[in-house]
């Protein structure tokens, strides 16, 4: 006999082994019940979310704010940074300067053509391989920048900066990923919003801290031994949270935490990587949302790449004031995320405009191309930020030193304009909320097959009693 409890309709009904309609539900008659009815049990249930969901998802987005500080807090200084290393820097003012906005974009360079051999790597060998990878080359790259305080190691600096770029590869892609594994289906949202919130808080930290840490100074030696504290203090930190993620960090749950994901995990051995790849790029509007996403998220990264010379510019000696405003972006981003998170939980529609931009994106993506890999989709949204950035970086550079920071504002406000027209082309497919609804009214036909039958047997049973 199987039994299915539904807590929705308080029904618990009874359907005969031979009933073999109700074998594609049930799968092979599985025990479905509801998690609350029975939160102890766990071989009660096809589904369960687990409180350790919280813990996994908070380590990413530490992990996410210490790569992301590291991408953005040597250019808010960029001004002190170039003064340091002037003996090891091209003697041309505009090389020199494009060449301080090569700690940025190396972030941005290495992941494009990284990314599809990082997600394979993902959907072979899955999250945790990838995360710990990941934060084992973050963990590297800031103790490489140790090694490099000294005015004619600025190539050292380079290649720091570019092991901490190729530690993003792995991870960059995995906050949509870790809540459909995890986090239950009203729940999906808030979690990859926090995800992506670590990654805020990293450049907001990367913009606050270090104008404050290293302040400019006329003595070589002050800036040297300010870069030291600043960059020990942040190997030290990611060493010690490499290690909670090799201790913590689980690949999945025993139990997927919805039935969507959980034919999702039932369908990860049959998929292929090339066949995913191919299926994204049909979708015309996946298509859309990749271009739409990497001409905003494009405009964020040069804005602040750039934002040191853009304020001193105006406002010589305002270095501090360059990373408060770095930081006022930010937190309007944060805002934005969380509240676009607890939006999509709650009214499921995507297309709206607000701050929180990314969460959005991300979370729209894995919707419109379900069932595909969530890690894919996010790799591939990354890829179109990362080559946009590099080129409204490299334009916005060259626009300032020819027309001044008007002509830059002009560039990307037309960029944004014309992103936002796009927007509003992508059509709503919610896929993956369709093959949850989908799931509920099989069990729903199920319930009410079992229910004629239990009754047409008791019937029967009265009758022969009679």
């Amino acid at each position: 006999m199987a039994t299915l409890t539904v807590s929705s309709r308080s029904l618990t009904v009874s359907a005969d082994d031979k009933n073999t309609q109700n074998e594609p539900i049930l799968d092979n008659e599985m025990e479905l019940e509801a998690e609350e009815n029975h939160p102890s049990d766990e071989h009660s249930s096809t589904t369960h979310v687990y409180k350790r969901r919280w813990i996994i998802i908070l380590l990413y987005c530490l992990y996410a704010m210490t790569n992301s500080y590291q991408w953005i807090h040597l250019n808010i200084i960029g001004n002190i940074v170039i003064k340091y290393y002037r003996e090891s820097l091209p003697d041309d003012k505009f090389q020199r300067e494009t060449t301080l906005d090569w700690l940025s974009m190396i972030y941005m360079i290495v992941y494009i053509p990284l990314v599809f051999p990082g997600t394979f790597l993902l959907k072979k060998k899955g999250v945790r391989v990838c995360l710990v990878a990941g934060a084992f080359l973050n963990a590297l790259g800031a103790w490489l920048k140790v090694a490099c305080v000294s005015p004619d190691r600025f190539p050292v600096l380079m290649f720091a900066q570019t092991v901490c770029a190729v530690a993003q590869i792995f991870t960059l892609g995995l906050p949509a990923k870790i809540a459909a594994v995890w986090f239950g289906p009203n729940e999906v949202s808030t979690a990859t919003s926090i995800g992506i919130f670590g990654f805020q808080i990293g450049v907001a930290i990367g913009f606050l801290v270090p104008p404050i840490v290293v302040p400019n100074s006329e003595s070589l030696d002050d800036i040297g031994s300010h870069l030291n504290i600043m960059f020990y203090a942040g190997a030290g930190f990611m060493t010690f949270l490499f290690i909670l993620v090799v201790i913590i960090f689980k690949e999945r749950p025993p139990k997927p935490p919805s039935r969507a994901q959980m034919l999702a995990t039932q369908r990860v051995q049959e998929e292929h990587y090339g066949k995913t790849l191919r299926n994204l790029f049909k979708n015309v509007g996946f298509d859309l949302l990749v271009v739409t996403f990497g001409v905003n998220t494009g405009c964020y990264y040069a804005i602040s790449t750039l934002l040191n010379p853009i304020v001193l510019e105006t406002f010589p000696g305002h270095e501090k004031t360059a990373g408060q405003i770095g930081l006022t972006i930010v937190l309007a981003g944060v805002a934005g995320s969380v509240v676009a998170g607890i939006w999509l939980d709650r009214t499921r529609t995507y297309k709206f405009f607000m701050t929180g931009y990314l969460p959005v994106c991300f979370e729209f993506g894995a919707e419109i191309t379900y069932p595909e890999s969530e890690g894919i989709s996010s790799a591939l949204l990354n890829e179109s930020a990362e080559l946009f950035g590099i080129i409204f970086t490299i334009g916005c550079r060259a626009m300032m030193n020819k027309v001044g920071t008007f002509g830059l504002n002009l560039l990307i406000s037309g960029a944004l304009f014309l992103g936002s027209i796009c927007t509003g082309f992508i059509k709503a497919d919610y896929r993956r909320q369709n093959a949850e609804k989908k799931i509920l009214r099989q069990l729903d036909d199920a319930i009410e097959i079992n229910v004629t039958n239990t009754v047409s047997e008791k019937t029967r049973m009265t009758e022969t009693t009679d």
